[in-house]
């Protein structure tokens, strides 16, 4: 199964997660677009990528199933298996709350690592599994 995960690609929290799912997807199932790119614009997911509430966005390209905030980073621990499907057991935390957490962190995401003002360069893992 493959998945796409759009990411705020202005963001230095998103783009250093986007390394850290790269690192820990060992079957390489999941692949990445900036929410800010053509790959998002083309399928309408470009309206995920305002400041104030942007997130990232997991879409499962077999059903297209859209998982968002807290199910999305549920989800990525579903995929990574192992001792990472510990963490799927979130799924009992109340949504509300989940998300109340993760839209703390999205909100605040500039200030705990800043914004990009130049485009980090993907290394090669990251290149393989990029979308357009």
């Amino acid at each position: 199964m493959t998945w796409v995960l759009f990411y705020d690609g202005e963001c230095a929290f998103c783009s250093r997660s986007v390394r850290n799912v790269i690192r820990f997807d060992h079957r390489a199932e999941i692949f990445f677009a900036p929410l800010q790119g053509e790959f998002s614009r083309k399928r309408g997911f470009t309206k995920y990528a305002g400041a104030d509430g942007g997130t990232m966005v997991l879409l499962r390209e077999s059903d297209g199933r859209i998982f968002t905030h807290s199910d999305g980073l549920i989800e990525i621990a579903r995929v990574f298996g192992g001792w990472w499907g510990l963490l799927t057991l979130a799924r009992f935390i109340p949504k509300p709350l989940r998300d109340a957490v993760y839209r703390i962190i999205a909100r605040n995401r500039y200030r705990i690592m800043g914004k990009a003002d130049h485009c980090a360069l993907p290394d090669a893992e990251m290149l393989k599994r990029q979308r357009e």
